[in-house]
C-alpha cells in the first residue's frame, strides 16, 4: 500500500511540475527563477510615478489586451580602467530572454525593499543594483557604494520575448568604472560574461545574435557616444528626459 501510495503521489507531483512547465512557457523553468517571479515590482506612469506595485510574474506577462504593466527597472555598465564593457550572455533558464547577450546586469528595485523605494537621487535604484550585482555576478556587496554609479539618464522601451512573457520598462542607466572587482557569476542567472574592448564591440554587436532589446537599443541609441567619453560622462547626463526607444 505505501509503495502504490507513494508511485501515485510522484505520478501526480510529475503531473503538476510538467503542467508548471508548460504554464510558464518553457519545459522546465529553474526552482529559484519560479521564485523570483513573486517579487514585488514598482508600477509607475509613463512619467515614472509610482501608482503600485505587483509581482515580476504579472509585470512580464502579457495581458489579455496584448500589453505590460510598465515598471521601473535599471541596466548596469560596468566598464574597467582599461574602457572595456563587461557583458554577460543571460542563462537559458530564464523567463524573459534567454541565452541573450546583454549589458553587465540588468533587473528591478523592489516594492518589499523599502531603501530601493528611495526616489532621491535614485537612490533605491542604485541599492538595488548593488543587491542584483551582488546575486547575478558575485561582486561583493561591499565592493560598490551607491554614490559610485553614475546615474546617466532614463529610457523607455517595450519588446515581447515570446508569446506569453516580455518588458515593459523604465530603465536608469547606470555607468560605473572600476576595476579589481571579484566576478563569480550565478549559473541561474548567467552562463557566460566577457570583458569587452571598445574596438570589438561593433563587429561582436554585427555578429553575436541574439542580443537583448534593451541593449541593442541603447547600443544604437548612445551607447558608442558614451562610452567614447567615459572621462567626461557628467557632460551628458540627462536627468530631467525619459527616450522612447524602438
Amino acid at each position: 500500500m505505501i509503495q502504490g501510495g507513494s508511485k501515485k503521489l510522484c505520478n501526480i507531483i510529475h503531473k503538476i511540475t510538467t503542467s508548471i512547465g508548460k504554464n510558464y512557457g518553457t519545459a522546465q523553468i529553474a526552482s529559484l527563477q519560479q521564485a523570483a517571479l513573486k517579487e514585488r515590482c514598482i508600477l509607475i506612469d509613463k512619467l515614472d510615478r509610482p501608482i503600485g506595485e505587483a509581482t515580476k510574474e504579472f509585470c512580464h506577462e502579457i495581458n489579455a489586451k496584448g500589453s505590460i504593466p510598465l515598471h521601473r527597472a535599471f541596466s548596469v555598465f560596468l566598464f574597467n580602467n582599461k574602457g572595456e564593457l563587461l557583458l554577460q550572455k543571460r542563462s537559458s533558464s530564464k523567463i524573459t530572454f534567454p541565452d541573450h547577450y546583454t549589458n553587465t546586469c540588468c533587473s528591478h528595485p523592489l516594492a518589499e525593499i523599502p531603501s530601493e523605494m528611495e526616489e532621491k537621487n535614485a537612490m533605491g535604484v542604485r541599492r538595488a543594483a548593488i543587491r542584483r550585482l551582488h546575486y547575478e555576478l558575485g561582486i561583493p556587496n561591499d565592493a560598490i557604494k551607491p554614490h559610485e554609479f553614475f546615474y546617466l539618464t532614463r529610457i523607455y522601451y517595450e519588446a515581447m520575448s515570446n508569446t506569453r512573457w516580455g518588458e515593459h520598462e523604465i530603465d536608469y542607466v547606470l555607468f560605473l568604472q572600476k576595476d579589481n572587482i571579484t566576478i563569480d557569476p550565478n549559473p541561474d542567472e548567467v552562463s557566460e560574461v566577457r570583458w569587452m574592448p571598445r574596438a570589438e564591440i561593433e563587429n561582436f554587436v554585427k555578429t553575436t545574435i541574439p542580443l537583448t532589446p534593451w541593449f541593442r537599443l541603447m547600443y544604437q541609441y548612445k551607447l558608442l557616444h558614451w562610452w567614447d567619453n567615459l572621462h567626461t560622462i557628467n557632460k551628458m547626463q540627462d536627468l530631467d528626459n525619459i527616450t522612447t526607444l524602438k
